[in-house]
């Protein structure tokens, strides 16, 4: 599809989807087959891939009755920032596959939805002008990092995202080599880095450098913002990130996008909060699809969960407004399950709301 063909269609009035995956089946024919194939695909088989969205379905909800949830507040915080629900915008790369206002779309909708847009070092927009349209409508922003191909590129991001505003560094620490992703080999898709590049270098080499424990050293040593790793799966990693000194944890496997057959996200979650026993705060992606599966998470001990894919979704069917209605989707089913289940507020959510069977 031309990019004036991209124009004409998402001119078009559309039909105004009632859940998340509704938005899946608009989205996908609006889409270029090489370009979904990279937004939507997993590694190898896709046993993870799937494991994300079924792992929900092996937690059962325990309701409580006659509580009183005449008024429900969604309203939380993470890292000290307010934000009007516990959902956030997770990283995802290339916006601009799904709409031609690409992630200056996203940033707009997650503004005014009042939550947390985590920009991607792989974005279709630079990290300034997603930063421009956050400020517009009062959007706070975390930046997502890739460190490569050397640590002074890396630096060069990260003194950036600070003089645009950004609130924290989330450093990706899954991915010391692409996974397995065939749809991509097949379809033969090369994501661009351009967005964030253009001012820095052309990269002639996306290898990236190894990442160790050590390298969270040199982080703290060039930002005083706030560090998250994103990509934590076991308590014995959880353990080393807090004897590090993070702020955060993004328990997550990268979409099922790296390892296939790793733990589910929500699976990997109750054993490092035990192991972060309250000493960072922990967050979790990976298959959130429905207000409930927030409410699980939450039960789980996350602070707040991060949504991918649905965003691209929304974007694709209808830009911001479709993005600003993925996020309200999502906050109004968590506010009805929180009344259902006798929870009037995020801190009233603990693990006696859910039974893993």
């Amino acid at each position: 599809m031309s990019l004036e063909e991209r124009k004409i269609v998402e001119a078009q009035p559309q039909p105004q989807p009632i859940n998340v995956l509704e938005y899946e089946e608009l989205a996908r024919p609006r889409v270029q087959e090489a370009h979904w194939d990279f937004y939507a695909g997993g590694s190898d088989d896709e046993v993870t891939l799937r494991a994300n969205r079924t792992a929900f379905e092996r937690i059962r909800l325990r309701p409580r009755v006659l509580v009183d949830v005449s008024t429900i507040d969604t309203g939380t915080s993470a890292l000290g920032t307010p934000v009007s629900m516990p959902i956030l915008v997770a990283p995802t790369a290339q916006h601009g596959l799904a709409h031609t206002e690409a992630e200056i779309a996203t940033a707009r909708a997650a503004g005014k939805a009042g939550t947390i847009m985590i920009a991607s070092t792989s974005s279709t927009c630079s990290l300034e002008e997603i930063a421009e349209a956050a400020r517009g409508v009062g959007g706070p922003l975390w930046f997502q990092l890739y460190i490569f191909p050397t640590l002074d590129v890396g630096e060069r991001l990260v003194r950036r995202a600070e003089a645009a505003g950004y609130k924290a560094i989330v450093l990706t620490v899954d991915l010391p080599r692409l996974g397995n992703r065939e749809r991509d080999r097949r379809s033969g898709f090369v994501i661009s880095f351009e967005g964030n590049f253009v001012s820095e270098q052309k990269i002639g080499s996306r290898t990236r450098i190894p990442l160790t424990w050590d390298t969270l050293a040199w982080l703290r040593s060039i930002t005083p913002l706030p560090i998250l790793l994103k990509g934590i799966l076991t308590a014995e990693d959880a353990l080393l990130a807090v004897e590090h000194g993070v702020d955060g944890i993004v328990v997550s496997n990268h979409g099922g996008r790296q390892l296939d057959g790793a733990l589910a996200g929500i699976e990997a979650l109750p054993e490092v909060v035990e192991a972060v026993s309250g000493r960072c705060e922990v967050y979790m992606d990976g298959g959130i699809r429905r207000g409930t599966d927030v409410l699980k998470a939450l039960a789980l001990g996350a602070r707040a969960v991060l949504v991918g894919r649905p965003i691209l979704w929304g974007l694709a069917v209808n830009g911001e407004a479709g993005v600003f209605h993925i996020l309200e989707i999502l906050r109004s089913e968590l506010e009805l399950a929180m009344v259902l289940s006798g929870r009037p507020s995020i801190a009233s959510i603990d693990r006696s709301l859910v039974k893993i069977m």
